[in-house]
């Protein structure tokens, strides 16, 4: 039996980047005595996330952009060592455009990089998006990686069980809701969506998950935090509730998959040539 120790984090971040990497230094060596192998740090942890999403609301000129072959990575590499991690960060696109993405690094390098595809509210105002989902192979197993509002689509998650990813790892800033906000955000209508949305993907797909997700204020917004570990089953193994702090669960993935799937297996099963609309050409 070979099992994976991994860790989702909630912790808050801003715009300085001296800062953010005294954060990020801190929870990798947090992370590392605990003997993770896999951390997922938050959406934009890398020089912060938007102070809006809602026109009319003052908005600064957001984070810094950074190369994905630029120092920054570089560093977070560095720290990441023997570790995979996973981390947000605006991205400087070649093509001079930004883009919300999240990286996954280790010391040997970059394992994998994706671009948000699906932009709530007035985000677009801010970055490009992405242009798909794809899995890619880590030395902790194959990954698929999502940001935030990505997870609210079914088809970005599956996309990635499809192309063999055996854990999900979706980075967010995901806040409590603006209007109707509950005062305690235990009781957060957007934190009960982010919960139902995490652990349902984790189980439509039987892959394990994880979910990061800044915490504290920024600006106009109050993050749910409520980080997790998810296991194919939809059961959550490890939260932080609505506080900083990071969620640690220990899992064989090989067998936990397999025995996910012994009976009911929902990519398995699948039948793909009546999910089509009626009178819509079958892809």
């Amino acid at each position: 039996m070979t099992t994976l120790r991994m860790a989702a984090v909630a912790a808050e971040f801003g715009r300085d980047l001296e800062d953010t990497f005294t954060t990020v230094e801190r929870l990798i060596k947090e992370a590392r005595t605990e003997g993770v192998g896999l951390l997922a740090l938050p959406e934009a942890c890398l020089g912060g996330y938007l102070l809006s999403l809602h026109d009319g609301v003052a908005r600064d000129e957001g984070p810094p952009a950074l190369a994905l072959d630029g120092p920054e990575i570089r560093r977070l590499a560095a720290l990441a060592g023997e570790m995979t991690v996973v981390a947000g960060y605006c991205e400087a696109g070649a093509d001079g455009r930004r883009y919300n993405s999240a990286v996954c690094v280790s010391g040997d390098g970059v394992l994998g990089n994706h671009r948000k595809v699906h932009q709530p509210l007035s985000e677009d105002a801010s970055y490009a998006c992405g242009d798909g989902f794809r899995a890619f192979d880590t030395p902790v197993g194959r990954i698929g990686m999502m940001i935030c509002y990505d997870k609210a689509f079914p088809e970005s998650a599956r996309a990635l069980a499809l192309d063999g990813a055996e854990i999900g790892v979706c980075v967010s800033a995901w806040p409590g809701a603006r209007t109707q906000a509950a005062r305690d955000l235990v009781n957060d209508r957007w934190k009960r969506r982010f919960d139902l949305f995490d652990r349902a993907r984790a189980l439509e797909n039987q892959i394990v998950w994880l979910s990061a997700n800044q915490a504290g204020t920024f600006g106009s917004l109050r993050f749910v935090g409520s980080a997790k570990v998810v296991d194919p089953g939809g059961d959550i193994l490890a939260d932080t509730g609505v506080a900083a702090g990071m969620a640690v669960a220990e899992l064989d993935v090989a067998q936990a998959l397999s025995t996910a799937r012994r009976s009911m297996g929902h990519l398995r099963d699948r039948r793909p040539d009546v999910y089509a609309p009626a009178g819509a050409a079958t892809t």
